[in-house]
């Protein structure tokens, strides 16, 4: 790994725990207005800040740009700092690198901010490469828009190529934003995990809870509402039980804590991110609640063993 001492501050730094932002006013996909509200979302929000969860991480398209909305309305009344990430979406008609920088500051105008903690790329998208991209970030830094670089969705040679084409601009990679969970542990399996941790690139987790499934709140008799059900089903549920009751036993060792607090305490103790998605205060109190203790070494080794046995299970 090379010396970062000159690299600018890390704004990832000491942060475990971050709340997303994808269900924030986004009516087609989480029916925003029906069963949560703005209201929810602010009680959520002043929650969160006062258990100690001060990273939300959004995009300039979830909800068409709604979600980069109402999270600049909750930060005026904040009264203390938040780190926000957002992201760029390289669409096949953004062409010119260019292209960043406007999108950045359509975003820091939703947000109602300056600069953003961190700016990430959404997904590599073709046809503009990743280099291209890595230098309209470093252009961002240095104007003073964002703190710092991220990418989503990258694999571990296109990781490689962002992480090289930035340090040739005297900067560092931040983050690494993926799906991670203990139902999806592909990054440990490609390496791409290992990679960023050699890069000193965070892995940020989006879908902690495999979409809700970890939160032991769904079973073979109660699926998830809506798309969910279709993919997660009764068979897929029958099947993955075996996990969730390991997950039970341990979060009850643990004064008590649910299977949705003890699935994200494991992605913290693999070293990565976790940032569930929050759209109603009582979600936010139990996501807040896998932070301050921690999962020992034999009860993360167990987990991975049923979470191994689990994915077998799947694949039949």
């Amino acid at each position: 790994m090379s010396d970062q001492s000159s690299y600018p501050e890390d704004p990832l730094e000491g942060i475990e725990l971050g709340f997303g932002a994808w269900a924030w006013g986004d009516r087609l996909m989480w029916g925003y207005g029906r069963s949560y509200n703005l209201g929810d979302l602010r009680a959520a929000f002043e929650y969160a800040l006062g258990a100690g969860v001060t990273f939300f991480d959004t995009a300039e398209v979830y909800g068409q740009g709604q979600s980069e909305l109402i999270l600049g309305q909750l930060l005026k009344a904040a009264g203390r700092p938040v780190k926000i990430a957002t992201k760029f979406m390289p669409f096949p008609w953004r062409l010119a690198r260019q292209a960043l920088m406007k999108a950045l500051k359509g975003s820091l105008r939703r947000l109602g901010v300056p600069q953003v903690a961190l700016y990430q790329v959404h997904m590599p998208l073709p046809p503009v490469n990743i280099e291209t991209w890595m230098e309209g970030m470093a252009e961002a830094v240095h104007a003073g828009l964002t703190l710092a670089v991220g990418v989503s969705n990258y694999d571990t040679a296109q990781t490689r190529r962002a992480h090289e084409r930035l340090m040739r601009e005297g900067l560092r990679l931040a983050s690494n934003q993926v799906e991670y969970n203990l139902l999806n542990r592909k990054i440990e399996k490609d390496g791409l995990l290992k990679a960023c941790q050699e890069l000193g690139v965070r892995v940020i987790a989006y879908s902690p809870l495999q979409q809700g499934v970890l939160t032991g709140k769904y079973g073979p008799e109660n699926p998830p509402p809506g798309i969910r059900g279709g993919q997660y089903n009764r068979r897929y549920l029958e099947k993955i039980e075996p996990l969730l009751t390991l997950m039970k036993h341990i979060g009850s060792d643990h004064a008590g804590k649910t299977p949705a607090q003890v699935a994200l305490n494991w992605v913290i103790c693999k070293g990565a991110i976790p940032i569930p998605g929050v759209k109603t205060l009582s979600q936010a109190e139990q996501d807040a609640g896998a932070l301050n203790w921690r999962l020992s070494e034999e009860e993360v080794l167990r987990l991975d063993e049923v979470s191994d046995q689990v994915e077998k299970e799947l694949s039949k």
